[in-house]
């Protein structure tokens, strides 16, 4: 994710950093370094011009100029003036009497079904019913798409058919909704231009008969400068209220994030960061700003593992860590409370430091290498699980051949899993906390 336009920012701020005392000269350099770094990102020039020139008219200012760390100064000016190009924090709008009403609307291939699962599960975890309505009768496979993704989920799908007009089927749906106490419906509709003027005016026709609370534009924001046009042309017919970038965690260069809220005034509501149905965020400018400069996103990560770490596990765990008998069973299920937050790359991104390492690691690498370690110890009985020390040739041949790897495979594993064991150990003593904090200041 941005990380084309983090790298060449991390590289001005590097420049900077090496300068002391800044001029106005080497503050001019680096906002053409900064200008390049977005136009090359695909952000719109407009943009980049007026953020450039409110940086540097920070930039040259006494706050910097007279500072003991003037480079960080200028890392901090470009923070606040990207969560203010971003804009601010938009909820849905769930006020007012229920069923509330969400029309996703978009071109072919956004993502949009996918999407409607995806907020569907983001409303039931808020505490609302939600109901999906199918009526993408365009797209082969669309509506069975939409049922699978509900039965899936255990959420609710209304449907009637390829047949049915799209805007009888989603009054429809709304009425269900109603008749039967949902408190949220989200209307999946069919992709189209927005030069096609007859499909457009179906939407029309859908928001006439429904009177959504949100007209939601799903986009690709991997598609760059094309989202914005896009935006700004469903937004003349349908005025939308607010914005889903999907395939965010593909985008390397980010200039549909970057522009798309500035040039056309529409909030982004929802990034998607992923294929599986719980990979949907909220959208925070702070936090994507903050990842953008390569300083994590802690905030959403804690989020995460409160959502999907299991707490009374937790609990026994730290206490088996600080009583040191943790072992390879627990490991496992460590591992698999891990494997529900997401990839580990994307989580690594999220770690303050840690951004430039998720980008040298491929995701494939780091998902394999877990399937394998997850595979030995499945492999394994329990009380191997518990006394790893047990293992000898014939055993750890046994279990590399039940698992699919190699003897060579296992022995990394326990040899890793004691190196994990013997740090635990030393962590528990105030000496050891010191040893450890002095590693990560080298």
């Amino acid at each position: 994710m941005f990380d084309t336009l983090q790298e060449k920012l991390q590289q001005t701020f590097d420049r900077l950093a090496g300068k002391g005392k800044l001029a106005e000269a080497d503050v001019d350099t680096a906002m053409r370094d900064v200008r390049l770094a977005l136009l090359e990102a695909d952000v719109n020039y407009k943009v980049v011009k007026d953020f450039v020139a409110r940086v540097r008219e920070r930039s040259v200012g006494a706050e910097v100029m007279r500072s003991l760390s003037p480079a960080q100064q200028v890392v901090k000016i470009v923070n606040e003036e990207l969560v203010a190009l971003l804009g601010e924090v938009a909820r849905l709008d769930l006020s007012g009497n229920s069923p509330h009403v969400m029309l996703l609307v978009g071109l072919q291939g956004s993502g949009k079904t996918t999407t409607a699962a995806k907020l569907a599960l983001q409303l039931r975890r808020q505490g609302q019913r939600p109901l999906m309505v199918a009526a993408d009768t365009r797209r082969p496979a669309a509506i069975t798409q939409l049922e699978v993704l509900g039965k899936q989920l255990d959420i609710p799908v209304h449907s009637e058919g390829s047949q049915v007009a799209p805007p009888v089927i989603c009054a429809n749906g709304v009425q269900k909704a109603r008749a039967s106490a949902y408190t949220a419906v989200i209307l999946d509709t069919g992709g189209r231009l927005s030069i096609d003027d007859e499909l457009m005016r179906e939407l029309e026709e859908i928001c006439k008969r429904t009177n959504p609370q949100e007209v939601l534009l799903v986009l690709d924001a991997m598609t760059g400068q094309e989202a914005v046009r896009v935006a700004e042309d469903f937004h003349k017919r349908l005025k939308v209220t607010g914005l889903i970038l999907t395939k965010l965690d593909g985008d390397a260069r980010g200039g549909a994030a970057l522009s798309i809220r500035a040039v056309t005034g529409i909030p982004i509501k929802f990034v998607g960061v992923g294929e599986k149905t719980d990979a949907l965020e909220p959208f925070y400018p702070d936090r994507m700003a903050s990842r953008i400069l390569g300083m994590g996103d802690v905030l959403t990560l804690i989020e995460k593992a409160q959502e999907n770490v299991d707490r009374e596990e937790s609990v026994k765990l730290q206490r088996k860590l600080q009583e040191n008998k943790f072992d390879l069973d627990d490991f496992l299920k460590q591992l698999q409370q891990i494997k529900k937050m997401g990839s580990i790359t994307h989580l690594m991104e999220m770690i303050p430091g840690f951004s430039q390492m998720a980008k040298e690691i491929p995701e494939e690498v780091t998902d394999s290498h877990l399937k394998r370690v997850e595979a030995i110890i499945r492999s394994m009985n329990m009380t191997e699980r518990r006394d790893p020390n047990i293992m000898n040739a014939s055993r750890k041949r046994r279990v590399a051949k039940g698992s699919g790897t190699t003897v060579p495979d296992v022995n990394e594993l326990l040899t890793e899993f004691k190196q994990m064991q013997r740090m635990m150990k030393q962590m528990r003593t105030p000496r050891g906390m010191r040893n450890l904090m002095n590693m990560f200041k080298q």
